[in-house]
């Protein structure tokens, strides 16, 4: 029995079944072991049937009131709670037509945020930049799960939800966007001026944090270790080495923000075109891109040609963009 957007979007092909990005599902799937049955409420199933559901010429459809559970209790039905780690599996290896979504989708993540970025000025408030990204993405088909900004003035806050606070001369722009289920995750950095010695310092370091997280996703290994020599690289990056206890560091990607969000431990293991999100922060200093784990190492997929890049272990990886006054 599939319930949860993420369990559903990913079995249904990237079919929308939400109405309100804060509600429950307006669908739900008994997974047959030859028949599928899908549960739909019976005034969101024509707009369903001709605009979100695949074909599917075997599956059954049942129109379930809207005034009744979508889902009634289906006694030797599996739930999804009962096999969470078998389907986190399923869905980690991205198949090829998921793979061309997932591309288009962070390419315009990134192109978003380098717009909005670029379109800044320092008298503008968090929430005016933060209804620029939101435009951008809608624009492009992409609902805007999360939108953060953080201005001068409130760069302490690790999830800065956006306030009437001037973005000043420095500022954090944070995005999840989702389509077709999937969703691209991206930090950036802007700032007027020159930077500070002390802000310019910490970038390269948190970049360095970044580079042993990204290392260390390697096809195969445990989701632990690789989050385990992700947060060894504080201490030895010049940062306490318990900071990473002050934010999540992210993890595994794809129909989640966080599939699974990485904690000590965690037993998943790295799967060959897998995505993932890490995101190392500190006092002043984060980075996060959506990347895709490969034999070859991983591949940043939240790029734009247009942001300013360096080159950390062997990687391009975004900066702090300059934006003239």
């Amino acid at each position: 029995m599939l319930t949860s957007a993420t369990a559903l979007s990913w079995y249904l092909d990237g079919a929308r079944v939400h109405v309100s990005l804060a509600g429950d599902p307006i669908a739900a799937v008994v997974v047959g072991r030859d028949v599928d049955e899908w549960l739909v409420f019976a005034n969101e199933a024509e707009r369903m049937l001709a605009e979100e559901l695949p074909h599917d010429p075997a599956a059954t459809l049942t129109r379930v009131p809207w005034h009744e559970p979508l889902v009634a209790d289906s006694p030797g039905a599996l739930r999804e709670a009962d096999v969470a780690a078998e389907l986190r599996a399923a869905r980690a290896s991205l198949l090829p037509g998921e793979l061309a979504r997932y591309r288009a989708l962070c390419r315009e993540v990134a192109e978003v945020l380098t717009d909005a970025a670029s379109g800044a000025h320092p008298e503008q408030t968090e929430r005016d930049v933060a209804a620029t990204l939101a435009a951008g993405l809608a624009a492009r088909g992409i609902d805007p799960l999360v939108t953060l900004v953080a201005g001068r003035s409130r760069l302490a806050h690790r999830h800065p939800l956006p306030t009437a606070a001037p973005i000043g001369d420095r500022a954090m722009l944070v995005v999840c966007g989702r389509r077709h289920g999937l969703i691209a995750n991206a930090t950036r950095w802007l700032r007027f001026g020159a930077a500070r010695p002390e802000e310019a310092d910490a970038e390269r370091r948190i970049l360095e944090v970044e580079a042993a997280f990204l290392d260390a996703t390697v096809p195969g290994a445990a989701l632990g270790d690789a989050f385990a020599a992700g947060i060894a690289a504080y201490g030895a990056n010049g940062f306490a080495a318990d900071e990473w206890r002050n934010h999540h560091q992210g993890g595994a990607a794809g129909y989640s923000g966080r599939d699974p969000r990485a904690v000590p431990g965690i037993a998943d293991l790295v799967q060959p075109g897998q995505p993932f999100a890490w995101n190392p922060t500190a006092p002043g200093a984060k980075v996060e891109d959506t990347v895709l784990a490969g034999s070859d190492g991983v591949e940043p997929l939240t790029v734009d040609p247009r942001w300013p890049t360096m080159r950390v272990a062997g990687r391009i990886r975004p900066v702090e963009l300059e934006v003239g006054t």
